[in-house]
C-alpha cells in the first residue's frame, strides 16, 4: 500500500540543536574520555611499566568524573542551555585535559591534538564569537603546555620510544576519526532537522495566511450575497402567483426557492461558525451525535452519495469538545471522497470511526482512482478536481494541526483513504 503523508505528527518533540546539542555531545564524550583515560593510565603503569605520576593523573580523572556527573544532572533540568554555559563545559574539559597532558609530556604527547576536538564541535553549534573563544582557550592551553610540562617517561631505547610514540599517534588518529565522524555528524543532523522544522513552520504560516485571506473574502462575499438572496426570496412568490397555472414552471420555482433557502442557511451557518471560532467555545456532544450531524449535513449537500458508516462499538458514547472547524473538516473529506468515487461512476463513500490508544481515528474511503505519486494533497489553491477550489484538504490539514493531530492519505486496492487522527485528551470532554 502506497502511503502519502500530508502532515507530520505535531506532537513529536522538536529536535534540539545549538548549545544544548553541543553540551549533550560533550557529556557523552566526557564519559568516553573518563573510560579511555583510565584505561590508558593503567596500561602505561601495568603493561608498559612507564614511570608516570599515577596519583595526580587519577585525581584528574576523578575530577572529570565529578564534573561529568554534575553536567549530566544539569542537562536533565528544564532550563535552557546558553552558549556561555556550553563554553564553560568546554573550558572545564580543556582544563582537565591540559592538566593530564602536563604530567605526560605536554605538547610532545601525541594526544595533544585532542585539544582540536572542542573547536570542531563548537564550530557546528556555536556562533562565530563562541567558536573564537573556544579556539583561544585551547590555543592558550597548547601554548602553555609547550614550556610547562613534565617530560614523558622513556622505555630506555630510542627505537622503542619512537615506536611507542607512533603507536600513540595511531591510537590518537583513530580516536579523532571516530569523534569527528560520529559526533559531528550527529550535530549536523540535529541542525538539518531543525532547519526542516523551520521550513515546515514557514510553509504552514504561508498557508495560514492564504486561508485567512480566503476567510476575509468569504466574509465579504457572505455579506454581499445576502442582498441578492433576499431579493430573489421576495420575487419568487410573486412570480409563482403570476404563473399559478404553469405547473412545469412551478416545479422549477420550487427548486429555485429551495436553493435560495439553502444558500441562506449556509450563510447563517458561516456567521455562526465565525462567532463560535471567535468565542473559542467548543460544541459539547457525544461522538455519535457529532458523526450523525455531519452525515445529515453531508447528505443535504450530496444527496446522491451512498455513505456507509462503521462506528466502533462503545465509541459513540465518547463525549467530545468538538471545535468549530472539525465538522467542516470531516465534511470536506467526505465531499472529496464523493467526488473521487464519481470519477469511477460510483457513489460509494465509507466512513469508519474507531479509537486507537489515545487517538480518535476518522477514516474516509472512496472508490476513485486513488492518488498519484506526486500529488500535492494539502497545497492551498491546488485542486485535483477540475471544479475544485483547492482549499478542502488544506483546511482539513490546518484543522488537524491546530488540534495536535495528523492527516494522512494512502491508496487502497480500490480507491483512496484519508485518515484523520485526533488526540482524545485534546478533543475529549473531561468535564
Amino acid at each position: 500500500m502506497k502511503r502519502l503523508t500530508v502532515s507530520d505528527n505535531l506532537r513529536m518533540p522538536s529536535s534540539r540543536s545549538g548549545p544544548f546539542a553541543l553540551a549533550r555531545t560533550l557529556a557523552w564524550l566526557r564519559l568516553c574520555a573518563i573510560a579511555g583515560q583510565s584505561v590508558a593510565i593503567l596500561s602505561c603503569v601495568t603493561l608498559l611499566k612507564l614511570d608516570v605520576p599515577l596519583l595526580p593523573l587519577m585525581i584528574g580523572v576523578c575530577v572529570l568524573a565529578v564534573f561529568a556527573a554534575a553536567a549530566s544532572f544539569r542537562l536533565g533540568m528544564p532550563w535552557k542551555v546558553s552558549e556561555g554555559e556550553a563554553i564553560v563545559h568546554i573550558a572545564a574539559d580543556t582544563l582537565v585535559l591540559g592538566y593530564l597532558l602536563y604530567f605526560t609530556g605536554g605538547a610532545a604527547n601525541p594526544f595533544v591534538t585532542l585539544l582540536l576536538v572542542p573547536i570542531a564541535l563548537s564550530a557546528a553549534a556555536l556562533s562565530i564569537a563562541g567558536v573564537s573563544l573556544v579556539a583561544i582557550l585551547t590555543g592558550v592551553a597548547y601554548v602553555l603546555l609547550v614550556p610547562y610540562h613534565l617530560p614523558l617517561p622513556t622505555l630506555g631505547s630510542r627505537s622503542l620510544d619512537f615506536d611507542l610514540y607512533v603507536a600513540g599517534m595511531g591510537v590518537n588518529f583513530v580516536i579523532m576519526a571516530i569523534l569527528l565522524g560520529v559526533f559531528i555528524s550527529n550535530l549536523a543532523k540535529a541542525i538539518r532537522v531543525q532547519q526542516g522544522e523551520v521550513q515546515r513552520v514557514r510553509e504552514r504560516a504561508l498557508r495560514d495566511e492564504g486561508i485567512l485571506a480566503i476567510a476575509t473574502q468569504a466574509a465579504g462575499a457572505a455579506h454581499e450575497l445576502n442582498t441578492p438572496l433576499s431579493t430573489m426570496r421576495t420575487l419568487l412568490p410573486e412570480i409563482r402567483r403570476e404563473h399559478a397555472t404553469d405547473n412545469a414552471l412551478g416545479e422549477d420555482l420550487d427548486l429555485l426557492q429551495g436553493q435560495v433557502e439553502r444558500c441562506r442557511t449556509i450563510l447563517r451557518e458561516m456567521v455562526a461558525f465565525g462567532q463560535a471560532q471567535l468565542s473559542q467555545v467548543p460544541e459539547k456532544v457525544t461522538l455519535d451525535e457529532f458523526i450523525h450531524g455531519c452525515l445529515e449535513r453531508f447528505q443535504l449537500l450530496r444527496p446522491e452519495a451512498d455513505v456507509s458508516l462503521k462506528l466502533e462499538p462503545g465509541a459513540g458514547r465518547i463525549a467530545l469538545r468538538s471545535p468549530p472547524g472539525l465538522r467542516h473538516a470531516l465534511i470536506n473529506l467526505l465531499n472529496n471522497a464523493a467526488d473521487a468515487s464519481a470519477l469511477n461512476e460510483s457513489t460509494a463513500v465509507a466512513l469508519e470511526i474507531g479509537v486507537v490508544g489515545p487517538w480518535l481515528e476518522l477514516v474516509v474511503t472512496d472508490e476513485g482512482p486513488g492518488f498519484d505519486e506526486f500529488d500535492e494533497l494539502g497545497t492551498l489553491g491546488l485542486s485535483q478536481k477540475a471544479t475544485g477550489l483547492g482549499i478542502g484538504l488544506a483546511l482539513a490539514e490546518a484543522t488537524a494541526e491546530r488540534l495536535d493531530g495528523e492527516l494522512s492519505a494512502s491508496n487502497t486496492g480500490h480507491g483512496a483513504q484519508m485518515r484523520l487522527r485526533l488526540p482524545l485528551p485534546v478533543i475529549g470532554d473531561h468535564a
